[in-house]
């Protein structure tokens, strides 16, 4: 299982966020680049990027800022927020980033989702507020659950979906392996868990669904919660 770090940014800064309310943001980076090479240092294979300010806009806002992360670190970056058209998949992918995200266009647009998947590397992002599917930034919740969106994605040829549960993004209160796990099944595709990793417990609690490929990581991070450090070995251990 795959441990990535998260960064997410606001007016340029790294933040972490309460349930997704913009006005609650901490910043813990004035230099989003420096944390990055942080990650690297521990042992980091991977990096979560989103552009809060992206996600609600629908463009680019902190694209400069993710330019810097790539340029200074080795990591394979995921970047999303606010990614709705090939023309910016294509300016991420130039950048260096690895693979893309999608959100609230992989709701809208399945069509575009799927052809973009043949293209580039497209991870989908399936957040989710009493399991239905919400998006633009977490401002818009849909009646589509989560199982039937990552259900229409079988064979698409996803590099992964990643599922928040909303709820529990920034509260430190537990992941929710279960609801991954279920989105796993439902969508045969490698799925990375995300929302609320408290601390090392959560890492042992997801190795027990051999069918999770990954979780994010930030705020227990931020708040001195968990070893990063410790997080990878026990992931490459198991």
């Amino acid at each position: 299982m795959e441990i990535i770090p998260a960064i997410d940014l606001k007016d340029s800064k790294a933040v972490r966020l309460f349930k997704g309310q913009m006005n609650s943001a901490k910043i813990y980076s004035n230099d989003p680049s420096e944390l990055a090479k942080v990650f690297e240092n521990f042992g980091a294979r991977y990096l979560h990027i989103v552009d809060l300010d992206g996600a609600i806009a629908g463009e680019a806002i902190n694209f400069k800022t993710i330019e810097k992360i790539a340029t200074k670190t080795s990591l394979k970056i995921e970047v999303g927020g606010g990614i709705r058209d090939e023309a910016r998949i294509k300016d991420y992918i130039n950048l260096g980033v690895d693979r893309v995200i999608l959100g609230s266009v992989a709701l809208k647009d399945q069509n575009f989702t799927k052809e973009m998947a043949k293209r580039y590397k497209i991870v989908v992002g399936i957040d989710l507020q009493d399991e239905k599917v919400a998006t633009h930034g977490w401002v818009n919740v849909s009646n589509i659950s989560g199982e039937e969106l990552a259900k229409s994605y079988i064979g698409a040829g996803l590099e992964a979906i990643i599922t928040t549960d909303i709820s529990k993004d920034g509260t430190l209160s537990g992941v929710n392996a279960k609801l991954t796990a279920k989105i796993a099944d439902a969508s045969k595709t490698p799925v990375i868990a995300s929302g609320g990793v408290r601390d090392i417990n959560d890492i042992y609690a997801l190795l027990e669904y051999p069918q999770i490929s990954g979780v994010i990581v930030g705020k227990a991070y931020y708040e001195g919660k968990i070893d990063l450090k410790t997080a990878f070995e026990v992931a490459k251990n198991r």
